[in-house]
């Protein structure tokens, strides 16, 4: 990349001697050379980008998204995949096993890792808990380990048999391998289509109750405390499996998880516009479950935001709430999302920079001169539509779509490359 001079943003870096200081910060080669209060340009073919209002922080790291590939390329393919990532303000992904075939052997992690390599956006993969998804026999999960899978999860598919997810664990446990899970007893949820409630009686549906949720976080809760082992819940949306997980780390139990973006705005009361666009899963619950959620995230009990970023084709999506499929790209809207839900630039940092990177133990980017740059510049001020013209996605499944938001990324820089948008 050419040299790049970020003018008078905001850093962003807890620890850091400039921490909420106004900054320059020149990027040449890939390496961030120079952190000051002012840099002179010395080189007229310098990109220089008015950082003023904005804030600069390491680049975002998303725990959850899906691409599509193998299988789905229709859907989203790693290319696009890592572009709306880019867009978003994400360096670093953790893509989910919802393929055909799913991620659950060396060879599937293996394309992965060799599609994505030199690429702006890490692509880690996520390998499967089990064969084919199907929740009856382990996968090979160290072979997937050494080949470059970073945690472990059936995905959309909650691990139906407890025994099979204490010998998971336990198994992982062993070489450190993270069981991420989606927690949803399958016997309770029913295969409803939306959050059970009031909203769900007047619109004749059945729904999802908040217990399908709990029983299942209570029933990890108690294997991991038994197996000694660490354990990661995707996409919590209840009240009670926020006070559930809060009690297991008061407990001492290695517990963390994290939560949709999309979960901290909308509730259940957008589903009365039938806009399928507002059908994901776990679904969009109550008021009284999005301020759960929110004070979950200030208290630390939930320790990351994800987009859940999943791409549908329209035809999929075009059709009536009950038989559309689940999901919404969401990857450069979780930004806009955080401002709306009243997030401060320090704790948009810390849910979406630092949290991630420490469920899976990675280490934090550095914001130090001699080292590679991994930076995010965001302004939660600025105004942009998203449409046909700024999504970079091959989906265009989101209830934001067309909308102006509030909340934008103006450039990410990682592996020696920029994307400005």
């Amino acid at each position: 990349m050419a040299t790049l001079i970020i003018q008078s943003a905001t850093l962003v870096s807890a620890g850091h001697p400039l921490h909420l200081s106004t900054v320059d910060v020149l990027v040449k080669g890939g390496k961030i050379e120079k952190i000051g209060k002012s840099i002179k340009n010395e080189d007229k073919k310098a990109q220089v980008i008015d950082g003023a209002g904005a804030f600069l922080s390491a680049g975002f790291f998303d725990l959850n998204v899906n691409f599509g590939e193998p299988g789905y390329e229709t859907k989203e393919d790693i290319q696009t995949g890592t572009a709306a990532a880019a867009a978003g303000g994400f360096t670093g992904v953790a893509v989910h096993p919802n393929t055909n075939p799913p991620l659950h052997s060396r060879s599937e992690i293996s394309l992965i890792v060799n599609s994505a390599k030199g690429n702006l956006v890490d692509v880690l993969p996520v390998g499967t808990v089990s064969k084919k998804r199907e929740g009856n026999e382990l996968a090979e999960l160290y072979d997937m380990k050494i080949t470059g899978a970073v945690a472990f999860s059936d995905g959309t598919h909650s691990i139906q048999q407890a025994g099979l997810m204490g010998r998971a664990l336990l198994y992982g446990k062993g070489f450190g391998g993270l069981i991420m899970t989606f927690p949803e007893d399958d016997s309770i949820a029913g295969g409803n289509k939306m959050n059970e409630g009031e909203v769900s009686t007047y619109l004749g549906m059945k729904g999802i109750p908040n217990l399908a949720e709990s029983v299942m976080i209570s029933r990890d809760l108690f294997l991991a405390e038994y197996n000694d082992a660490p354990i990661h819940f995707s996409t919590i949306s209840t009240e009670e499996g926020v006070d559930l997980i809060k009690k297991a780390k008061a407990k001492g139990i290695q517990v963390t998880c994290d939560v949709a973006a999309h979960n901290l705005v909308f509730t259940d009361e957008d589903v009365k516009s039938f806009d399928s666009n507002f059908k994901v899963s776990p679904p969009l619950r109550t008021k009284k479950d999005l301020k759960a959620l929110l004070k979950g995230l200030k208290d630390g009990v939930i320790d990351a935001v994800v987009s859940q970023h999943t791409p549908q084709e329209i035809e999929f999506k075009d059709v009536e709430f009950q038989i559309a499929k689940n999901g919404i790209i969401a990857s450069q809207t979780v930004l806009p999302l955080l401002v709306k839900a009243g997030f401060t630039p320090e704790q948009i940092v810390e849910k979406l920079a630092v949290g991630p990177r420490r469920v899976l133990g990675l280490p934090l980017p550095e914001i130090k001169e001699g080292l590679e740059a991994n930076l995010v510049l965001f302004n939660p001020s600025k105004k942009w539509i998203f449409d046909d013209r700024t999504n970079q996605s091959k989906s265009a499944n989101s209830p934001l779509y067309g909308q102006e938001l509030t909340g934008q990324v103006l450039a990410v820089i990682n592996n020696n490359k920029v994307h400005i948008n």
